[in-house]
């Protein structure tokens, strides 16, 4: 079936997190193929693997040296193939990340090949996505080279033919491999605007995001190498409308299959940056959804999330992670994965995995949050302050070692993991969820096998309904005859619902209430109805 993903769930990996084997704290290949029977019972279809590419490192494999060779942290190119094996024996597929805009400025391609990068004599204004200038001067050229992340990760000209076929050629090889897609890194900033003009207050977005040629790019990757697969393509698109996805999306333009847009997970940013978080608005996160739902219905595709490695997690967010985990986290998946799309779960949100408050800086490693706390101390930011700020928002929160047991390290490794376990492992762990009567892994495996064998949840026209209530989120799918009605409390309040439901109860995260004549919701209640 060409659309086999429209129906598929997907579990993304961050390799350096998932399972460490060897006992040198880091999560490696070996770990991922202890770990796949894991995955296959909770009905897992497809594995997106963070990068596993040879790498130094500076963003935790985002930064790449070599697009043929495996980072020997996490194994060898034979591990990497016995995975990919194992996986398809199982019948579930994997997805690479493909992260083209940038290289490592340790690639053969920054020492060798000058015209695959950008540079300037003289550098425009334009700021980091990490922070400080977009621009690194390198002496022994004389001159400015552009990188919209670290300075360890130059931009690549996309501008450069000869470039575009070396990274097609990249992409063949391993989809010949046997890779089933890509999940593509930042794809919407391969087209910069040929002038490089400054941006308002050195925000180069406007110049950058969806520039001039980006269409023309991703139909030229699409002929010359993605249309010779069946596999499946989704880009991360920051600064992405629902009508620009629409383009992108549509089976006619030949792009790709469906994007990641951030407009969700800004709702509970401040106006001037994401390290200002205030309270989520469920009226602004409905409407969003809605406008998303509508708009690409029947043209182009949804892909459903609300964590992955560089958001925090959506438990702790969204919900409550200490009185009502449970109820939150199952109401927070229900929510979603009714929605028209292609569901995609981040490891460890399947027990409830929560945010981490380490008390130190020390203890944190990611680049964007290091780069923050410097920045924000040297103009005079109280350190209180500061790591509040972290605790709720930085990417490390995603990134603490999943928690298989309530053992040592919690079983991820033998040895020091890269990265403390967050301490609630104890009780927020793999085997503990098995063994719970309300578990949230079991929970989500009920998700995804309604989602299977109802045709509804992938066809069905989405319907917001109760827009105006602060606390209630619901919506129904209609299609053929059916309906589906989604309830979900976003409180910790009880919600009176001035209805009498009908139908079947396909799923709730409550035990059953004494039937009344009006529907009322407890904290953090999620119940679905089919008529």
């Amino acid at each position: 079936m060409q659309d086999w993903w429209k129906k598929a769930t997907v579990y993304q990996i961050y390799p350096r997190s998932f399972n460490d084997s060897n006992g040198d704290g880091v999560g490696d290949l070996q770990g991922m193929i202890e770990k796949l029977d894991y995955l296959k019972e909770l009905g897992i279809d497809l594995i997106w693997l963070s990068p596993v590419y040879d790498s130094p490192n500076d963003d935790n494999g985002y930064d790449i040296r070599d697009y043929y060779s495996i980072n020997p942290e996490f194994g060898t190119m034979e591990d990497f193939e016995q995975l990919l094996d194992e996986v398809h024996k199982r019948d579930m597929k994997l997805m690479m990340d493909l992260v083209v805009n940038h290289t490592s400025d340790e690639h053969q391609w920054f020492k060798e090949h000058e015209d695959y990068y950008i540079w300037r004599e003289k550098p425009n204004n334009w700021q980091s996505i990490f922070g400080g200038s977009a621009w690194e001067y390198d002496e022994e050229k004389g001159k400015y080279y552009l990188h919209l992340f670290s300075k360890k990760q130059p931009d690549l000209n996309w501008e450069n033919p000869e470039l575009r076929k070396r990274i097609y050629e990249m992409m063949h090889w391993w989809l010949q491999k046997g890779v089933d897609g890509f999940r593509m890194d930042v794809i919407n900033f391969i087209s910069k605007h040929p002038d490089l003009p400054d941006g308002p207050n050195g925000d180069g977005s406007d110049y950058f995001m969806n520039g001039p040629r980006i269409h023309e790019f991703l139909q030229e990757m699409n002929d010359e190498v993605l249309s010779h697969y069946n596999c499946v393509t989704v880009g991360e698109m920051p600064g992405t409308t629902p009508e620009d996805a629409q383009v992108y999306t549509d089976p006619n333009n030949r792009e790709v299959n469906m994007i990641f847009t951030f407009e969700h997970m800004d709702l509970d940013h401040g106006p001037d940056e994401k390290w200002d978080y205030k309270p989520l608005n469920l009226i602004d996160l409905k409407e969003n959804l809605e406008k998303w739902q509508n708009a690409l219905y029947d043209i182009g595709w949804n892909s459903l999330y609300w964590n992955n490695h560089d958001q925090p997690r959506i438990v702790s967010r969204f919900g409550d992670d200490t009185n009502y985990r449970y109820e939150s986290a199952t109401m927070l998946a229900t929510c979603l994965h009714f929605l028209q799309g292609t569901p995609y779960i981040y490891q460890g949100e399947e027990i409830g995995m929560t945010n981490v408050a380490f008390s130190s800086i020390a203890d944190y490693k990611d680049i964007e949050t290091l780069n923050m706390y410097d920045e924000k101390k040297n103009n005079g930011i109280p350190e209180r302050k500061i790591l509040d700020q972290i605790h709720h928002v930085s990417r490390d929160n995603a990134r603490t070692p999943m928690q298989w047991t309530s053992h040592e390290q919690a079983s991820f490794t033998t040895g020091t993991p890269w990265i403390q376990v967050n301490p609630n492992f104890s009780y927020i762990n793999v085997e503990s969820d098995l063994n719970q009567s309300k578990s949230i892994y079991n929970y989500y495996k009920t998700l995804i096998k309604l989602r299977k064998e109802m045709n509804l949840i992938t066809t069905g026209k989405f319907k917001l309904i109760y827009r105006e209530h602060p606390n209630l989120f619901a919506y129904k799918r209609e299609g053929e005859g059916e309906t589906i009605t989604v309830y979900c409390n976003f409180s910790n309040q009880t919600v009176e619902v001035n209805e009498q439901p009908k139908g079947e109860i396909l799923i709730q995260n409550y035990d059953i209430q004494a039937t009344s004549h009006q529907l009322s919701l407890r904290p953090y209640e999620t119940i679905v109805y089919k008529d």
